[in-house]
């Protein structure tokens, strides 16, 4: 019956891995080709990143929606119509680009958040499957694999696709994003995920704003929203200023085809990281590490600046996001845990939805440089919180 139970949980987690290398493979295609379809079918230049905008703000209202379908319909249910969505989201994409209508083509990526919130949340589907909390970060490190494949499918779909149909540049990589969904269907239907009703949460649940109100999660949402925040805005700021320093479309899809890369190839070794030294150690070296991808943008405007600063940003946002994440699995009691892990996802994304709409007008007023010592203020604020929070239990244990 163990046996049985641990082959299902395997099972299981190979689907998530899978669904995760096609559903993360979407966007890469957006972010890196939203802005400048942006500057295509616009007319105004600080309103080029808007589509990229619009699917940061449609995977934040999503948060809210896909949880309430996933504790009342189940995770699969959720997710099989997240790709279902991601498929129409393709579709749409590339026929406002097919059409020259910048609103169809928003439309599109705004549909596409959804899938985001679906994909985003294959990593709680994987500690939902662990019982013991120490192996809860190496479950979340080991889902989170799947990106690494899609930081080589996602980018390379861009360059072999971008002009395959030459009349309506890029909207051939928009169909192959809905061909991707489309692929990850029959996985998410295989998945074997206990009904919502079959887990048995006991335990008084504590009113949302009261958790929202604790010091515990304060730091480990705060850690998130910087981390993800700050690569998502560099990321979609960084191919229009490649393009606008004069290297090409294909140099900037590959500079996020490495950034993205760096994002996911360490998850084979953070969770190991993260159960050696610590939650909020690994956290705190993941924001030095934004903090130093900054540094070096500001060194220079050469290849090297921009694809060595997508890296170190990569690998920062791992080690950050991740240890955030596992950092806010202490943070609820198991009958708290879908509203507390909707909520986090809100704020992160929202935040990141909010900055992502500036993301355009900054780069147009403040430039690349600008927006790179932007950042560095907010690494040092989350630093110093993890570092108080870091006094107080050490306080408490003495």
């Amino acid at each position: 019956m163990q046996s049985d139970k641990s082959t299902q949980k395997n099972r299981n987690m190979g689907l998530l891995v899978a669904a995760q290398s096609l559903g993360g493979a979407s966007p890469p295609i957006i972010i890196s080709l939203g802005g400048l379809v942006g500057q295509q079918l616009s007319s105004n230049p600080t309103a080029s990143t808007l589509p990229v905008s619009i699917y940061q703000l449609g995977l934040a209202l999503s948060t809210l929606p896909a949880a309430w379908m996933m504790n009342r319909m189940g995770r699969r249910a959720a997710y099989v119509l997240g790709a279902i969505l991601g498929v129409i989201s393709g579709v749409v994409a590339a026929q406002g680009i097919a059409h020259s209508n910048f609103i169809t083509f928003c439309i599109g990526t705004a549909l596409a958040g959804f899938y985001a919130a679906c994909v985003q949340s294959y990593r709680f589907a994987a500690t939902d499957m662990v019982s013991e909390p120490s192996q809860q970060a190496k479950a979340i490190s080991r889902v989170m694999i799947g990106g690494l494949i899609a930081a080589i499918i996602g980018p390379q779909v861009v360059i072999w696709t971008r002009d395959l149909q030459p009349a309506t540049p890029f909207a051939g990589s928009f169909y192959s994003q809905a061909f991707l969904a489309l692929l990850a269907l029959p996985l998410l239907m295989s998945l074997r995920l206990p009904p919502p009703q079959a887990k048995v949460v006991t335990g008084e649940a504590r009113p949302l704003g009261e958790i929202a109100r604790t010091p515990q999660f304060i730091v480990a949402c705060a850690a998130g929203v910087v981390s993800y925040g700050l690569m998502a805005f560099l990321m979609t700021a960084a191919p229009m200023a490649m393009v606008g320093c004069g290297h090409s479309v294909g140099e900037a899809a590959m500079g996020i085809q490495w950034h993205v890369l760096a994002m996911f190839a360490p998850s084979f070794f953070t969770g190991r990281l993260i159960a050696r030294f610590g939650k909020r150690c690994i956290t705190a070296l993941g924001l030095l590490m934004i903090g130093a991808a900054g540094a070096l943008a500001l060194m220079g405007l050469e290849i090297f600046h921009f694809w060595g600063s997508l890296i170190m940003l990569g690998v920062g946002w791992n080690f950050g996001f991740i240890g955030a994440t596992a950092m806010l699995t202490e943070c609820y009691r198991p009958a708290e845990r879908a509203k507390v892990q909707a909520l986090n996802d809100f704020l992160v994304f929202g935040t990141v939805a909010v900055a992502s709409f500036g993301s355009g007008q900054l780069l147009h007023t403040a430039g690349w440089n600008g927006i790179n010592i932007g950042m560095l203020p907010l690494v040092a604020v989350v630093l110093v919180l993890l570092g108080l929070q870091a006094q107080r239990q050490k306080a408490r244990t003495v």
